[in-house]
Parts: C-alpha cells; structure tokens; sequence
C-alpha cells in the first residue's frame, strides 16, 4: 500500500466520520426550556457537548489538511 492511498483511506473515514459527528450535534438555541433556566441543571450534557465539539472540530482539521494535500498532488510519485 503507498502513501498515497492510505492518506485516501484517512481522509475518506474522516469525511464519513465527520458527517456523523455533525449530525449527532444539538441545536445551539436551548429552545423554550432556557427561559426556565432549564439549560444549566445538566452540566454532564454541556461536558458531553463540549468533547462532540473537540473532536468535530479536529476531524474538520484533519479533512481539509488532507482535501488541500490530496488536491494539490504533492504526493504523487514520478517514476
């Protein structure tokens, strides 16, 4: 296997991963339950929430890097 086609294989998964991620997120409005105050009772949530963020964003780094190397052909070898 070249380098080439496993920097594929990773930019493909985390594609598929990220679509994932990104519907797994809640909306940011906390709808009519934030006027209650009803938003802050569950701190393990908002952890939760603040972790799907991390890697969201981590993996939305990983797949534009590797979509800018893979389109850019800096890894094609010449023979």
């Amino acid at each position: 296997m070249k380098i080439d086609q496993l920097i594929q294989i990773i930019w493909a998964v985390s594609g598929v991963l990220l679509v994932i991620l990104v519907l797994l997120h809640s909306p940011k409005g906390d709808g009519i339950g934030g006027i209650g105050g009803q938003a802050q009772l569950f701190t393990s949530a908002k952890t939760a929430e603040k972790t799907l963020n991390r890697v969201t964003w981590i993996l939305a780094i990983i797949f534009i890097s590797l979509t800018i190397v893979l389109s850019g052909g800096w890894l094609t070898v010449t023979q």
